[in-house]
């Protein structure tokens, strides 16, 4: 199906491609108040090395979502005696800013932050080669400016090429994507209405949202978070849409790294 992606920007931004549902999974927008009628996911920007204070920063925005991460290291762990002679230590911060959400939060990290903080970590170590940083701690802060949706998915594939534009050894990148499910009916990248749409009562009959981290040139999922009660078979079929989502979101990442390894190249001899 042919689309016009165009969008004015600058020329070192990115910008993915429109992902599609089979036409028998897209929602109807008169059924569900907020839903895209068209099932496409929002379109997404993404650049390398904005931080210069930090050793490798990334800024990600999706539709409404904007999420920047910095990273900072290898350098000692501070906690002796958390030190591992082997390998190194991996360190995820998550935090939501207070403006970021439509009701003012606090800078105080909350148990949800936490739990985020948690799970951005489990996606993030299988592709990070932490044994090449024995006795080190690689710190790697998200701040998400504005918060319209799939947070936790953004917020993977943008620390993970905040770890690549710092020079990490890495594996592979890993990048997110999220679904929300309702009935036999689903959405890729669903914005904070589309997430939560009737869902603010409770969770109905195969109804959840699921956000998956993948390794894409390795294959290997890396992360994998469901909410919600769904079907054996639904589960399945939503995780295979999220890794087709992650392998699609590829291009876009790889587009930005390699324009930021190129800024940071020094010009070629004459």
């Amino acid at each position: 199906m042919p689309v016009d992606t165009r969008r004015i920007r600058g020329p070192e931004e990115s910008q993915s491609p429109l992902l599609f549902l089979s036409p028998d999974k897209v929602p109807e927008a008169s059924s569900r108040q907020g839903v895209r009628a068209n099932g496409d996911v929002r379109p997404v920007f993404a650049r390398c090395g904005l931080i210069s204070q930090a050793k490798g920063s990334a800024y990600l925005e999706a539709g409404n979502t904007k999420i920047i991460c910095s990273v900072y290291g290898p350098k000692e762990t501070e906690r002796k005696d958390e030190t591992d002679m082997k390998t190194g230590r991996l360190v995820c911060d998550f935090r939501l800013a207070p403006f970021s959400c439509k009701k003012r939060g606090a800078w105080i990290q909350g148990s949800e932050e936490r739990d985020l903080s948690a799970t951005l970590l489990e996606s993030l170590q299988p592709g990070v080669c932490l044994h090449r940083y024995p006795r080190s701690q690689i710190e790697v802060n998200v701040i998400v400016l504005e918060n319209d949706g799939s947070i936790l998915a953004h917020a993977v594939t943008c620390a993970s090429m905040a770890l690549a534009d710092g020079g990490i050894e890495m594996y592979d990148v890993v990048l997110g994507c999220a679904l929300r499910q309702n009935g036999n009916t689903c959405l890729v990248d669903p914005s904070y209405s589309e997430e939560c749409g009737t869902w603010q009562e409770g969770y109905g009959d195969n109804q959840g949202c699921v956000t998956v981290a993948l390794l894409p040139n390795l294959n290997q999922v890396s992360g994998l978070n469901a909410d919600g009660e769904m079907r054996e078979d639904t589960l399945a079929d939503a995780v295979r849409t999220c890794i087709d989502g992650c392998h699609k979101l590829y291009p876009v990442v790889h587009q930005s790294l390699t324009r930021a390894v190129k800024r940071k190249a020094p010009p070629p001899e004459k």
